[in-house]
């Protein structure tokens, strides 16, 4: 008689004005984990909410609630919660709804593993999980998180943050990567990148990096003509992008031109081009099979020593082991 595979149960909140991607992107990755294992992998979603039925998400699209919280019995492997959202004064605020919070409070401490995806996170720290962790949320919501809970350390930049039980993921998309890592955590990284390539998911990012690349993370400035320099740097990252010819470019002296970038940008010129030319080795170590010393030239870095040194600097680790860590699919010839 064939050894039944244990079962992983994974409950997912929902509740009025939930994200919509956020409940149904990680289901996707566990309905595709059990694909590509035959089932073994073993994971059964089901969704639970104030009241059983109809829930209308934020994007209109109604989801079925299989069961209501009382009716959460039994061992939960894994609790997710996701997050929503209400306009505040200054822009968009997570939505902090009691009932739910008090749901996570009396749920959590029955289930394996804990895991809040975008600003979910919120109703994590409401409900005291994350007092005295580290966590991430979605960028725009970071300082309501820290201005709320004082006693949880806050980083807005990784897209997820693991803090032994407690997994907090950050914003929309970033919902993928962090139940491609619980995958990863329980099956391996191979079933994980594997589910990757069915996503369509060209990187599985790791938590260590950044929500954002760098023209996101540095918005438009004041200044048009700075603004197009950075389009300049950005298409040319393998010419002189030394900070003379940045400021003869912009009819700058070279301290003034140092001293009206930073302003806008918040970075030296000189960090600025690096952070530029190590994303662009980044997207080729990805994607490509190029060897090290062409992947150093296109992006302006010279020398393979010299891509060592700034991968290092800014990822803390090597080009290959970076390769191997987030190359998803392998090229044939």
């Amino acid at each position: 008689m064939p050894t039944s595979q244990p079962s992983r149960r994974i409950v997912i909140a929902v509740f009025p004005d939930v994200d919509l991607l956020d409940v149904t992107g990680p289901a996707e990755v566990f309905a595709l984990a059990n694909r590509e294992t035959g089932g073994r992998a073993g994971y059964r979603v089901e969704l639970a909410g104030p009241t059983a039925g109809p829930v209308r998400t934020a994007a209109g699209v109604r989801l079925l609630a299989d069961l209501t919280f009382d009716q959460v019995a039994g061992l939960v492997d894994t609790l997710l919660v996701p997050g929503a959202v209400e306009p505040g004064p200054d822009g968009f605020r997570a939505r902090i709804d009691p009932e739910v919070v008090e749901w996570v409070r009396t749920a959590a401490p029955s289930a394996r593993r804990v895991a809040s995806v975008c600003v979910g996170a919120h109703l994590l720290a409401a409900a005291g999980l994350l007092d005295g962790r580290t966590a991430t949320t979605h960028w725009s919501t970071a300082a309501q998180l820290a201005a709320d809970h004082p006693a949880v350390t806050v980083d807005p930049d990784p897209i997820f943050v693991r803090s032994g039980r407690i997994w907090t993921g950050a914003g929309i998309s970033a919902c993928m990567d962090l139940a491609l890592a619980l995958v990863a955590d329980d099956h391996g990284e191979e079933l994980a990148l594997a589910v990757a390539r069915h996503l369509v998911m060209y990187l599985k990012r790791q938590g260590g990096q950044s929500q954002f690349s760098v023209p996101l993370s540095s918005p438009p400035t004041a200044r048009r003509d700075l603004d197009d320099l950075r389009l300049h740097i950005a298409e040319h990252l393998d010419g002189d992008l030394s900070a003379a010819a940045l400021a003869a470019r912009m009819c700058l002296s070279e301290r003034h031109f140092a001293r009206v970038f930073r302003q806008e940008t918040g970075s030296t010129p000189a960090a600025y081009v690096e952070a530029a030319r190590v994303e662009a080795a980044r997207r080729l170590l990805e994607s490509t099979d190029q060897p090290l010393d062409r992947i150093a030239a296109a992006c302006g870095l010279g020398s393979v020593e010299t891509l060592h040194r700034a991968l290092r600097r800014r990822l803390g680790t090597t080009p290959a082991a970076y390769r191997r860590r987030f190359r998803t699919a392998t090229t044939t010839g």
